[in-house]
């Protein structure tokens, strides 16, 4: 029993200290971006030596992968409220809306997740298994967008194309919208929309064409 209890207390200082690593490393990133992101950065931080956070992370790609993890689970955490709206066109709808606001909401993560090569690099590299983060979140699309046929949409169009040209129209939205390009064209171009405005317009006018697929 005590010693049960003692590797009880090893395995949490362990976790404690993966935690406190992780979170150093969420504080550099926000602040200062990926390039200020170092194990020795984090190590001094932390005022441990660089040696001990190798014992949790192989290298700092490790660590951004980590923190890219904690991104998707965010989001996958608010597509999850969704598991009740039972019209899945409405549900398609919901999720695109959702995706949006946490790009919004979030630039760095998303920027991490979905704009940087570092992370999908090192899943590339490194993760013999499937891209599991990625993998749940388009798979939820995919189920969604399965559902949609069900109910007549989307016929004579490949299940998982489909879900693609959602994804990557929405994710270009989010990109021109965070890089600044979207506020640019709307200023030379549609001086009487505003920005944000602009941005739910190109939304509408997705799901408009979109719900038109029959």
């Amino acid at each position: 029993m005590e010693e049960t209890k003692i590797k009880n207390k090893r395995l949490e200082r362990k976790e404690e200290t993966r935690r406190r690593i992780l979170e150093v490393a969420k504080e550099l990133f926000l602040k200062h971006g990926y390039d200020e992101v170092s194990i020795r950065k984090i190590a001094d931080k932390l005022a441990i030596s660089p040696t001990t956070i190798y014992l949790y992370y192989k290298d700092k790609g490790d660590v951004i992968y980590a923190l890219h993890q904690e991104g998707f689970k965010s989001l996958a955490m608010q597509f999850d409220v969704l598991r009740n709206v039972d019209e899945p066109f409405e549900r398609l709808k919901a999720m695109g809306r959702i995706y949006i606001k946490f790009a919004l909401d979030n630039p760095d993560f998303y920027e991490l997740m979905f704009i940087m090569k570092e992370p999908i690099d090192f899943v590339n590299r490194s993760c013999a298994s499937e891209w599991e983060e990625g993998g749940a979140a388009f798979g939820a699309l995919v189920n969604t967008v399965a559902d949609c046929q069900t109910k007549g949409y989307f016929n004579g169009i490949e299940l998982h194309a489909m879900a693609l040209y959602i994804w990557s129209t929405i994710h270009g939205i989010c990109s021109l919208k965070l890089q600044g390009h979207l506020d640019h064209v709307v200023k030379e171009h549609l001086p009487s929309q505003g920005n944000t405005s602009a941005l739910e317009a190109a939304f509408n006018t997705l799901v408009s064409v979109i719900k038109g697929i029959k």
